[in-house]
């Protein structure tokens, strides 16, 4: 198993986390504050309205607009929803009831072994029998809002780890699909029940997993290891509920550098580095608290260069908006990426090491077959992906090329399937989207060129100067730095990105103004030392 540092360059505008094997970067995951979804937050919210009509309700979970409740997105055995149907057949809407959280919360009750069964069998309750004005609930964000519309919400919670699930209103225990024989199975079923099990009182609730795909081959250690941080987040989120008024946010998803120690963290992590003191102690905690294998693992970087100039990812990630990529061996791809599917063509370029010209065609495909492995990674590149690798007389090359090919794609924790050679020589493969790639992330359609190339955001623009200046200040000393760039840069950085400006203005202490100029494109800045 190949060596791995995990590399976290954190700012308050944008966190980069940067997956390091054998000196080679890996993986490339980006979050910026600003952008950041309500997805998996829970929520305390308070019920505004009920509409029987369209079989929902709005409910105020204190954000910009009221969020959406349809009555499928109920939990029908929870307390609640009991109190309301029997309460119902007097007539009222009320159903008795006050409001507060004690519904809301479908606490330990709510999993008794039927709940499964009667979600299925029970008809299901119109919403003004369920729910009332004024109520309060807990709620989960499943949809964030768009437009106009609302978050969508749920009142069937469930927290994700890193290799469970954890349905706190459920018994059941399920296993993704994509997991194995039936035979692995249920023995997966059979450890994680124990496991559950363990260390409760006789009769109390497990409340009820899912298993991941990367559950398969867990040990017990780290599977009990996720089933304790799950129950304290749920802990939490009950102890919250009682205790905050309505519109509360309960439970926010972690952030990036949190799901580093719960998701990207492997046995073949030998650190974690980490370039915020702040950070670096939030995160100890934070570790200590639900998974100290990982936290133990942690690092505090206090080196004079930036962690990412140091460690070469700066320019990593310039290649990887590039199309085309080096081999070593003087070959070279070219990666296109559209809306309907990505094209990865494979090139000899200028490789002639092997004897023949056969030779050299699969040395090159052996060599593309890891690179294009990586750059899948790299990229996040998901969908419909074509291989085009250099055409093979020989069976036995293609079937080497493809075997080469599906043992780099088995080191890839997002799932891949691959197809044979076609008849046209190329290689199909299909790789789950998770996230945006790098590309929609880091870039947008050139204006300039009318959609035929991309150039960088406005945002990632301001955040290069931040960091630029940033670099700047460690070497010099100048009075005031000034930014010469174009007014839709220096627009966002006085407004939108004001409070990062004037942060690292204080930071380094010197004053830091503005200058626009219309010849610029938005990609282009200068910073001029006063």
């Amino acid at each position: 198993m190949a060596s791995q540092d995990i590399l976290i360059n954190w700012a308050p505008q944008e966190t980069r986390v940067a997956i390091v094997e054998n000196g080679a970067v890996q993986e490339l995951h980006i979050e910026r504050t600003l952008e950041r979804g309500q997805v998996g937050n829970v929520y305390l919210g308070k019920v505004v309205r009920v509409l029987p009509g369209m079989q929902s309700a709005f409910v105020d979970v204190g954000l910009e607009r009221a969020a959406f409740l349809h009555v499928a997105d109920l939990l029908p055995a929870s307390p609640f929803v009991r109190a309301m149907s029997g309460a119902a057949g007097n007539g009222n809407g009320n159903g008795g009831g006050n409001g507060t959280g004690g519904l809301a919360l479908a606490p330990a009750s709510a999993s008794a072994g039927g709940t499964t069964a009667a979600r299925a069998d029970a008809p299901p309750l119109p919403i003004e029998r369920q729910v009332f004005e004024g109520q309060t609930l807990t709620v989960q964000v499943i949809k964030d809002a768009i437009g106009s519309k609302g978050a969508r919400l749920s009142t069937q919670v469930s927290i994700a780890g890193r290799m469970l699930v954890f349905l706190p209103h459920d018994n059941h225990i399920g296993i993704s699909q994509k997991i194995g024989s039936q035979e692995l199975r249920e023995q997966l079923r059979a450890r994680v029940t124990a496991l559950a099990l363990a260390g409760l009182p006789e009769g109390a609730s497990t409340g009820g997993f899912i298993l991941r795909t990367n559950a398969e081959e867990a040990s017990d250690a780290e599977l009990a290891e996720d089933i304790a941080y799950l129950r304290k987040a749920w802990a939490a989120i009950r102890e919250r509920a009682v205790s905050r008024p309505a519109g509360t946010l309960l439970h926010q998803d972690l952030s990036l550098a949190e799901r580093v120690l719960r998701d990207l963290t492997t046995e073949a992590t030998q650190a974690i580095r980490i370039d915020s003191k702040m950070q670096f102690d939030a995160l100890k905690a934070f570790g200590e608290t639900y998974m100290p294998g990982a936290a133990s693992k942690l690092e505090h970087y206090r080196g004079e260069r930036p962690i990412f100039d140091l460690f070469g990812i700066e320019e990593e990630i310039a290649k990887a908006l590039g199309r085309r990529v080096e081999l070593k061996s003087g070959g070279y791809l070219i990666i296109d990426q559209t809306e309907a599917l990505t094209t990865i063509d494979v090139n000899t370029g200028g490789y002639v090491g092997a004897r023949n010209f056969e030779d050299t065609i699969f040395k090159t495909n052996l060599e593309a077959a890891g690179a294009i492995a990586r750059q899948l990674r790299l990229r996040n590149l998901g969908g419909i992906i074509i291989a085009d690798f250099i055409d093979m007389l020989r069976e036995e090359h293609q079937a080497a090329v493809l075997s080469e090919l599906k043992k780099q794609l088995a080191r890839d924790r997002t799932r891949t399937t691959v197809s044979g050679f076609t008849q046209l020589g190329l290689v199909e493969m299909t790789r789950k989207r998770t996230r945006e790639s790098l590309a929609h992330m880091l870039c947008e359609p050139c204006p300039t060129c009318q959609g035929r190339g991309q150039v960088k955001t406005v945002r990632s623009v301001c955040y290069d100067i931040l960091r630029e200046i940033l670099r700047e200040a460690r070497q010099f000393a100048p009075k005031e730095f000034r930014i010469v760039a174009s007014a839709s840069v220096v627009e966002m950085l006085l407004d939108e990105e004001s409070v990062h400006l004037a942060g690292l203005s204080e930071f380094i202490g010197r004053p830091i103004s503005l200058s626009a100029e219309p010849t610029m494109n938005p990609e282009q800045y200068d910073i001029v030392l006063l």
